[in-house]
């Protein structure tokens, strides 16, 4: 039951900052009417009434590539004794 209750505060959350960042727009368009409801000795009868109508507009994402260069650095390892040991890219290439 609290992991449900969880579930539902934490989507209750994304939509606040939905709406609060501007990537969700809810806007009505058609306002909520009630039925008009009578009763006699027959029974109750209901007529008209109308439920609610809303127009949704949220952002969009674009993911894509793009072609980038970027300098990788230089590891270089020196063992406490002074000998100087194979030179190492950050990317785990030895160089001879």
């Amino acid at each position: 039951m609290r992991a449900v209750i969880f579930v539902i505060i934490i989507a209750v959350l994304v939509v606040l900052a939905a709406l609060a960042t501007g990537f969700l727009h809810v806007n009505q368009v058609r306002p909520a009417q009630t039925p008009q409801v009578t009763a006699t000795r027959h029974g109750v009868t209901a007529k008209g009434g109308q439920a609610p109508a809303f127009d949704v507009e949220t952002g969009s994402v674009q993911v894509g590539t793009r072609s980038a260069t970027l300098k990788v650095p230089d590891i270089r390892v020196q063992p406490a004794n002074g000998a100087e040991s194979n030179e190492a890219t950050a990317n785990g290439v030895n160089h001879s």
